[in-house]
């Protein structure tokens, strides 16, 4: 089996992305990670293109990598200059990297419109550049730009720009689909056709644009490559680059090429929300493999399968990747969704059959007046507890009143201000309290006076603070008179959990995500004591 070698771009192409700004700090960060991986080359950027490049290359030479070799990234030389004078090169060599990639062009039309230079010359620019860095005793890496379009426009012109760099000395040409939309079978021609006209190594470098990066990555290992380019979560310009998060274990689980060990793999999943956080992006959910949907289960028919059989609707174990499998509630579920959840909430149902089948409708019965479980694991937990025989909640409204009142301020006579009150009457044991606060709003009046209500009873309660408050129009037909769900997140500090409430009246769904909330703390709290 030939031994492929990753490259990760992340830093580089995957910067490009719209939203995406990666500070010096952050590129020696994902470094180490990348390294920690076992990715073989990692491009760290384009020193001479921007201060903040050149000033990474500078501060990454203090890195101690065990796996990975640092690459910096530049272009063949400028049409207009010598290889010894040519400033991109010399940054190139400043970098201090023992490997470095530049791209040149393969698509004659891009070398006449774009380049604006003649054909003849450009093949002289490729070699020229790729034999000055090897002369400088440099590992080269040649990116063949939009190669594939290239070979489909002029492909005897596109094989000779090949030609040039691996006779200059290029220890591997890359074959780029730069506007991302080749298919595998034209992927797999093209590759075949540059291995009868020369001997050198290949690599693939594709982007996503016909949302077939991974596939055409795959079907040029297939074909022969020995070089995956790619980047982390998919990252890149316009639709993005191949997704290494999903190359890798497919190179490896899928296709048995053993590119990095199976302790390195379990680290995907890490890597992949690392570098998110990095970004300043969500993880994207719905990711192949690292994704927090890739193994999660929805419909009742796939959670009573994977109970009997794990295997049954996985395609793969997900600790392979470091992923776990997730089951959810909704009115798509079976009983098995509530045992399953159940028995991973540790909490003692008897939940085989009846008891199971009740919660069951219950749950379908409140999505249908718009609450939804899903991503409210609190409030879904309760009723689970409200359930259990003899379970009694902590507290109970008796009722609740909201003003939200607009008044003039005493010293502005041009100026007004909104305040909310909120009145709560709830009952603990056999205590009625009857409490009122003032709040910025009605929601946060009502969270005031219900804990001003149950504070004597439950003091710790000064520890939850609200982190989230979302709305949701469920329908929008209906206007201002719409079903709306709300989502809270609230938080003590060391853990955060989220609830809902649905109601055609706000205030009455935020009230009923705000008591699930505290009642689900002091549910928490009590079973944290008894174990203590």
């Amino acid at each position: 089996m030939v031994q492929v070698r990753l490259y990760d771009t992340t830093l580089r192409d995957g910067a490009q992305q719209e939203g995406i700004s990666f500070s010096i700090a952050d590129k020696l960060k994902i470094v180490q990670k990348l390294d920690e991986m076992g990715i073989h080359f990692i491009e760290g950027g384009w020193p001479g293109a921007n201060p903040k490049d050149t000033e990474f290359f500078s501060k990454a030479k203090s890195l101690n990598l065990k796996h990975s070799a640092l690459v910096a990234f530049g272009s063949t030389r400028h049409p207009e200059s010598k290889v010894d004078k040519d400033a991109g090169l010399q940054a190139l060599m400043e970098a201090k990297t023992k490997t470095v990639t530049i791209v040149g062009k393969s698509w004659d039309l891009h070398v006449t419109q774009v380049l604006e230079t003649s054909l003849a010359n450009n093949l002289h620019i490729v070699a020229e550049s790729v034999d000055f860095l090897k002369s400088k005793r440099l590992t080269v890496f040649f990116d063949a730009e939009h190669f594939f379009d290239g070979y489909k426009a002029n492909p005897e012109y596109a094989i000779q720009v090949v030609k040039a760099a691996a006779q200059a000395g290029a220890d591997c040409v890359v074959l780029c689909d730069t506007n991302g939309g080749a298919l595998p079978s034209e992927i797999t021609v093209a590759i075949k056709a540059v291995q009868e006209a020369v001997s050198v190594p290949l690599g693939i470098h594709v982007h996503n644009d016909g949302d077939l990066a991974v596939a055409n990555s795959l079907a040029a290992v297939q074909a022969g490559v020995v070089q995956v380019q790619g980047t982390i979560n998919g990252y890149g310009e316009r639709c993005g680059n191949a997704n290494l998060c999903s190359i890798i274990p497919a190179l490896k689980l899928k296709l048995g090429v053993d590119c990095i060990s199976d302790k390195q793999l379990a680290k995907l999943t890490e890597v992949s929300r690392y570098i998110a956080e990095l970004a300043n992006l969500a993880p994207l959910s719905q990711l192949p493999y690292v994704g927090t949907s890739a193994f999660t289960h929805k419909g009742g028919l796939h959670v009573s399968g994977i109970m009997k059989w794990e295997d049954s609707y996985q395609h793969i174990n997900p600790d392979l990747v470091g992923n776990r499998p997730k089951v959810v509630v909704s009115e798509l579920s079976g009983k098995g969704n509530i045992i399953y959840k159940a028995k991973e909430l540790g909490i003692a149902l008897p939940l085989k059959g009846r008891e199971a089948r009740q919660v069951v409708q219950q749950i379908k019965l409140l999505e249908s007046h718009g609450f939804q479980y899903e991503d409210a694991d609190a409030s879904f937990e309760l009723l689970l507890h409200r359930a259990q025989p003899g379970y009694k909640s902590p507290f109970e409204l008796i009722d609740f009143m909201v003003v939200v009142e607009r008044h003039r301020r005493p010293s502005r006579e041009d100026e007004s201000e909104l305040l909310s009150e909120a009145t709560v009457k709830v009952k603990v044991s056999d205590k009625i309290m009857h409490t009122a606060a003032e709040g910025n709003g009605p929601v946060n009046a009502l969270d005031r006076a219900l804990r001003k209500a149950l504070l004597e009873f439950y003091p710790d309660l000064t520890a939850i603070e609200l982190v989230d408050y979302k709305v949701r129009i469920l329908e929008e037909s209906a206007g201002t008179a719409s079903q709306v769900r709300v989502l809270i997140e609230s938080s003590d500090g060391q853990k955060q959990w989220r609830t809902v409430g649905s109601s055609t009246n706000i205030i009455e769904a935020s009230w009923l995500a705000l008591a699930d909330s505290v009642e689900y703390f002091l549910l928490k709290r009590n079973k944290s004591r008894q174990r203590s």
